[in-house]
């Protein structure tokens, strides 16, 4: 607090989010201490990023960086019902339609479905192959706000299956995730469907509060399983 001029509150911010990109582990009743770089990473080696994207969204372009894409299609779609919903787009509205997997050295590790107004995305094969989409929204301008997702499982279904090279009814993990730009407007629209032999989400919970009242206050973080 004295050496920076600030409030209480804003360190305790400053070290809650250390501690949810991994930087950091806060023990109770034993303090503060550095972790090793390779933790640093989420489990995943030699990812480097120039852009300083917190929580969450570091840790996607982290991941986006340290592994290594296959650009199945690029598509100018009606956006979908529910999607358009999500979006606050009419149904029916053109949208651009990214499908993609991810891979990891051992193989396979995510089907990806991504929809994006075409306002803001309109982004070419080269680029997408080239480097992760939250990035290519920063470069187009875009200011990256907040993200809400839902997880739940999945069947892998005969159009995921041969990508992720599992049999059709395989049990995957299922991400969906809606993106907000700083102005609180839906940028993005995704759907990933992992394996859950190679991929786990994990989320730490800590107590905090006073006396009388104490809250559970999670972190998460999304490994590669190598």
């Amino acid at each position: 607090m004295h050496e920076f001029g600030v409030a209480r509150v804003t360190v305790r911010k400053a070290l809650e989010r250390l501690a949810a990109e991994r930087l950091i582990r806060r023990t109770p009743g034993r303090g503060t201490v550095p972790l090793p770089p390779v933790q640093r990473r989420h489990g995943v080696r030699e990812a480097v990023t120039p852009e300083r994207l917190s929580g969450l969204f570091e840790n996607l372009l982290t991941m986006g960086l340290a592994t290594s894409v296959k650009l199945l299609s690029v598509q100018r779609v009606p956006c979908p019902g529910t999607v358009a919903q999500a979006l606050r787009l009419a149904p029916g509205t053109p949208v651009q339609k990214v499908q993609r997997v991810r891979l990891v050295r051992e193989g396979p590790l995510s089907h990806i479905t991504t929809y994006m107004p075409l306002e803001l995305a309109q982004f070419s094969r080269r680029q997408l192959a080239r480097k992760p989409l939250l990035a290519l929204l920063e470069d187009a301008g875009v200011r990256i706000g907040r993200g809400v997702q839902a997880l739940s499982a999945r069947l892998a279904d005969a159009e995921v299956a041969p990508h992720l090279g599992v049999d059709v009814g395989s049990a995957l993990l299922s991400v969906q995730r809606l993106i907000f730009d700083e102005r609180e407007r839906p940028v993005q629209w995704l759907l990933s469907q992992y394996r859950p032999d190679r991929y786990e989400y994990r989320m730490e919970l800590a107590r905090e509060g006073g006396a009388d009242t104490k809250v559970w206050v999670g972190s998460s973080s999304s490994t590669v399983l190598q």
